[in-house]
């Protein structure tokens, strides 16, 4: 079965608000952090520290 990436991170993410019940402000901060990590001069870097 083939499950689209997006939709599982849409799941874990669900599941986690929903057994974890985090803050939204922590929510709401790794969201945005990570979004713009994404787009920084460091996301070569992560990238490769990941792989």
């Amino acid at each position: 079965m083939d499950v689209p990436l997006w939709l599982a991170l849409i799941i874990v993410g669900w599941l986690g608000v929903k057994l974890i019940r985090p803050p939204w402000w922590l929510i709401a901060v790794l969201l945005l952090g990570g979004f713009l990590l994404a787009d920084s001069v460091l996301a070569p870097a992560i990238d490769t520290v990941i792989k």
